[in-house]
């Protein structure tokens, strides 16, 4: 797989309403709205299960929320006052509709759908032990032996909660489970690390459990607080029934690149606003990286908080740079390779009568492999910039993810082939700059949680030397 910006897998949702509320039985509307606005999280495929008596009824497929849950398709989803759902980008298994979640496992006394966010590291492990015991598999994701694992423990245990404890005190890596039981009780699971965000929403309907707060906002529930590290709740009727810090780590360590790209500008992530979070790297680039530029110009989308930001710190005048196609989607046409490979400018449009003769400073999150940025930069040439000065919200990339982000393999990295001046030369730019590590953590550090910056410094708050090798084969399938 090649690409030239980052991915992130996955997002997740669940709601339960209250049953003393006669007109509660639209939580599958309510999941398909938020799953909407998480649409940024994952394109490859989506799925929403229901509960519906001692059913669990799953309509699931690959494509957009709107290609799979068409009207007719909605209008036909069984009333439930309980629903999970799912947004899939595939860092592992292929694209197809079995590695599509929610997953639904049954067992001996019942079933279980489960809809994950994360990485399993040690997936693979559990998968063969598994197997060992006669369970079967049908599909390639880490999702699935999630699904299954807790279904042996619930077995185990002869306890809903307590079997889901016991495996996800096996799980290592990142993990946000939402898991809908028997008698429509829902449990929700964030991994001990917090690397991957998890928030809850009330109203006077019940709860809702989101991977971003932006969700919560779009369905009409209030945000109320994120959920903790290694925290486990139990939520039934409506309500949290149960939550408890079960799983224990040393380390707490929310990834970093939540704040610079995956998450929506109007979300809290763990008590920090990710449009303040933006902001505050365009302002520590402008410190760190001085220029001097008639405008600045943020890359869309990403980019426009932070060049905010930095015009902010600068006082060079903050202008639109491109006129951004919202219309291309998946279904776009590239007949022929030169198009597809000019299909970013086919998205991006430079706005000439912003940059025409100007000196212009672009503010973009990442450079991966480079290949993105030189042709930005050539289109704004072309627009009639006079010069352009690239800055870059994140340090550079050197090291590849464990934990959940599709980053390209390391000899594949832009920042490990050649010397930051020689990328500049490669893209085009007149200048090029990166903020610093300390410069990112500082325009993060209202976040309540540590953060982990392994794909930036090899240090990722855990030991992922034992396991390493399990996630780069799954990389490759």
């Amino acid at each position: 797989m090649h690409f030239d910006k980052l991915h992130e897998e996955c997002a997740v949702f669940g709601v339960s309403l209250k049953s003393s509320i006669s007109e509660n039985e639209e939580a599958a509307g309510i999941t398909y709205n938020a799953l909407l606005s998480m649409q940024h999280r994952g394109q490859e495929g989506v799925g929403i299960a229901v509960a519906q008596g001692n059913a669990i009824v799953c309509e699931k497929d690959v494509g957009l929320v709107s290609e799979v849950f068409t009207p007719d398709v909605m209008r036909n989803m069984p009333k439930s006052a309980v629903a999970i759902g799912h947004n899939r980008y595939s860092t592992t298994g292929s694209n197809s509709v079995c590695n599509v979640q929610p997953f639904v496992t049954e067992y001996l006394t019942g079933r279980i759908a489960t809809a994950h966010n994360g990485n399993i590291t040690n997936a693979m492990e559990i998968r063969e032990k598994l197997t060992g015991y006669g369970l079967d598999f049908t599909a390639t994701s880490d999702s699935e032996v999630i699904s299954s694992l807790i279904a042996y423990r619930i077995i185990r245990a002869g306890d809903f909660m307590t079997g889901i404890i016991a495996a996800a005190k096996l799980l290592q890596g990142a993990f946000c489970l939402i898991i809908m039981g028997p008698g429509k009780r829902m449990a929700v699971v964030r991994d001990p690390n917090g690397y991957r965000p998890l928030c809850i929403g009330e109203n006077e309907t019940g709860v809702a459990i989101a991977s971003e707060s932006c969700a919560l906002d779009s369905c009409g529930f209030q945000f109320v607080r994120d959920v903790k590290p290694g925290e486990v709740l139990l939520i039934e009727d409506g309500k949290i029934l149960r939550s408890e810090i079960a799983l224990t780590s040393k380390n707490e360590s929310l990834c970093i690149f939540e704040y610079v790209y995956f998450a929506r500008p109007d979300s809290i992530l763990d008590n920090l606003s990710v449009y303040e979070a933006r902001r505050n790297m365009g302002v520590m680039l402008a410190k760190e990286n001085p220029v001097e530029a008639d405008v600045v110009c943020g890359v869309p989308d990403s980019g426009l908080e932070a060049a905010i930001g930095f015009s902010e710190e600068s006082g060079i005048p903050l202008a639109t740079g491109f006129v951004k196609n919202r219309y291309i989607g998946r279904s776009f046409i590239f007949p022929t390779q030169a198009q597809r490979e000019n299909a970013v400018v086919m998205k991006l449009n430079p706005l000439r009568a912003a940059v025409e003769g100007k000196r212009v400073v672009l503010v973009d999150d990442s450079i991966v492999r480079g290949t993105t940025s030189a042709k930005i930069v050539a289109a704004m040439k072309k627009a009639g910039a006079k010069e352009v000065h690239m800055m870059i919200s994140s340090p550079p990339f050197r090291y590849t993810c464990y934990f959940g982000t599709d980053i390209d393999s390391e000899e594949n990295l832009i920042a490990n082939q050649i010397t930051i001046e020689e990328i500049r030369q490669k893209i085009g730019a007149d200048s090029l700059g990166y903020i610093s590590i300390d410069g990112l953590k500082k325009a993060c550090e209202g976040c309540s949680l540590d953060m982990c910056t392994g794909c930036f410094t090899g240090d990722y708050g855990s030991d992922v030397t034992r396991y390493s090798k399990n996630v780069l084969e799954k990389k490759k399938n």
